[in-house]
C-alpha cells in the first residue's frame, strides 16, 4: 500500500449516454467532496471527462466506485504519480458538450470517429512518408511540445477547428492523416468532424500523448518538448529517450525554454513561455506595459 504522502493524478473520459446528467453532476460533486479528491470533472448528456488528484487510497477508491457503476464499468484511467495535489479545488460541472465544438452536425464518437492506433502503431505511422500529422490541440499547447513534423493549428479554441480544417486542410482529404491530443478526447470529436467533412483516411492516437509517453516500447520517441496539461503541473515529460529536446521559446528572448507562467498583471494573465533568467529580470510580466500598469496601480 502506498504512503498517504504519495499522490496520483487520474485522467479519463467516456462517451456514454448519462440519464439525468444534471442530477448525476450534483451527486458526483457531493461524492467527490466526501472523498476529498480535487480536480476538474465535466459531465454532459453524452458522457464524462475528468482529471482529478488525490492520495493513493483516494484514487483507488474513486476508480473502484466508478467501475461499480454499470455506465463506467470499462472506464479507462490514465494514472500519473505526483508528490502533491495537482488541483486546488474540486469542480464538477454540467456542460452541453464534453468538448466545446458547436459543430452543425451531431457527432457521436461511438458511431463516427477515426481509427484508433496504439502507441506502437502510431510511432510506426509517424515514420511513413505519405502521412500528414495534425496536432489536435491549441497553438499554445503545440508551442510547448509536439510530435515531429506535425502541423501547428493556428487557433486558440477547439471550436475553431471545423472552419480551420476547411481553410487549411482541404488539399489533404485523400491522404492518411494522424491526429493526436493530450488524453484522446478531443481527437474523438475532431476525427468525426474530419470524416463528416470528406476526409477519407483518418487516425487518432489511442489514449493521447500521455499514454504514448508511458508506453515501454515507444518511450515517447518522436515527441519533442513537453506536453501541456490542464492542472497545477502545467507540463509533463513525454520523450524518455536521449532524443528529447526543448522546442519551446522564451516569450522575451527567444531562447529555448519549457516553463509556462501567467503574466503577473492580474488584468492580463497572458500565459507565456519564459526561461529562468527572463522570469527573474522581467518580474513575471509578459511585457513592459504590464509591469508599468501594475507599478502605476501600486504607486
Amino acid at each position: 500500500m502506498s504512503d498517504n504522502n504519495n499522490f496520483r493524478v487520474l485522467l479519463y473520459y467516456k462517451f456514454v449516454a448519462i440519464p439525468d446528467a444534471e442530477l448525476f453532476t450534483a451527486e458526483h460533486l457531493a461524492y467527490c467532496k466526501e472523498l476529498n479528491v480535487k480536480g476538474r470533472i465535466l459531465i454532459a448528456d453524452e458522457g464524462i471527462n475528468g482529471t482529478l488528484s488525490g492520495t493513493f487510497e483516494q484514487t483507488e477508491q474513486y476508480m473502484r466506485d466508478m467501475h461499480a457503476n454499470p455506465l463506467f464499468s470499462d472506464l479507462v484511467f490514465k494514472i500519473d504519480e505526483t508528490d502533491k495535489h495537482a488541483f486546488k479545488k474540486i469542480f464538477v460541472r454540467y456542460k452541453k458538450e464534453l468538448v466545446t465544438l458547436r459543430y452543425e452536425k451531431p457527432l457521436d464518437p461511438n458511431t463516427l470517429t477515426g481509427t484508433h492506433l496504439s502507441p506502437k502503431e502510431f510511432h510506426d505511422y509517424l515514420q511513413r512518408d505519405d502521412v500528414i500529422i495534425l496536432d489536435g490541440r491549441s497553438d499554445y499547447e503545440y508551442d510547448l511540445g509536439h510530435f515531429r513534423n506535425a502541423i501547428r493549428p493556428d487557433l486558440e479554441t477547439f471550436k475553431e477547428f471545423p472552419e480551420w480544417l476547411r481553410e487549411n486542410m482541404a488539399e489533404f482529404k485523400d491522404k492518411p492523416i494522424l491526429t493526436y491530443c493530450t488524453g484522446g478526447i478531443r481527437c474523438e470529436k475532431l476525427t468525426g468532424v474530419m470524416l463528416s467533412e470528406g476526409f477519407k483516411d483518418v487516425y487518432q492516437l489511442d489514449g493521447g500523448i500521455v499514454t504514448y509517453g508511458k508506453d515501454e516500447e515507444v518511450q515517447g520517441r518522436l515527441f519533442d518538448g513537453k506536453c501541456y496539461v490542464f492542472d497545477e503541473r502545467t507540463s509533463v515529460d513525454i520523450n524518455r529517450t536521449d532524443e528529447a529536446f526543448v522546442v519551446g521559446k522564451c516569450h522575451h528572448c527567444q531562447q529555448p525554454a519549457d516553463t509556462y507562467i501567467n503574466c503577473a498583471d492580474d488584468s492580463c494573465h497572458l500565459q507565456h513561455i519564459v526561461c529562468k533568467q527572463c522570469e527573474e529580470t522581467k518580474n513575471g510580466f509578459c511585457s513592459s506595459e504590464c509591469e508599468e500598469h501594475v507599478t502605476s496601480l501600486n504607486a
